[in-house]
């Protein structure tokens, strides 16, 4: 029975990355246009502020100010499968 054994590991691993996905890296507030990952560089035209969080599993979720008009926007891919395990692993 201990052929299986990596598969049952890599299972577990799995799921949980998954819930660690989930948590939160960073969170940055802020009126930059500069950052690395920005594709929208309007949302921060004219001193406008957004909120950036990162996510463990890479994707960042900006908020718009309400103010200055509400909207919320992914940026990048989330990481999935042997991927998002070997992060996991890295970081855990």
């Amino acid at each position: 029975m201990t052929q299986y054994d990596d598969r049952v590991q890599y299972q577990r691993d799995k799921i949980s990355a998954e819930e660690w996905a989930k948590g939160v890296k960073t969170i940055h507030a802020h009126s930059l246009d500069s950052m690395w990952y920005d594709t929208r560089p309007q949302d921060t035209e004219d001193g406008k502020t957004v909120i950036d969080v990162e996510f463990n599993s890479g994707i960042i979720r900006r908020t718009l100010n309400e103010k200055d008009g509400s909207g919320t926007y992914i940026f990048g891919k989330a990481l999935t499968g042997q991927e998002l395990v070997d992060k996991f692993i890295k970081y855990s």
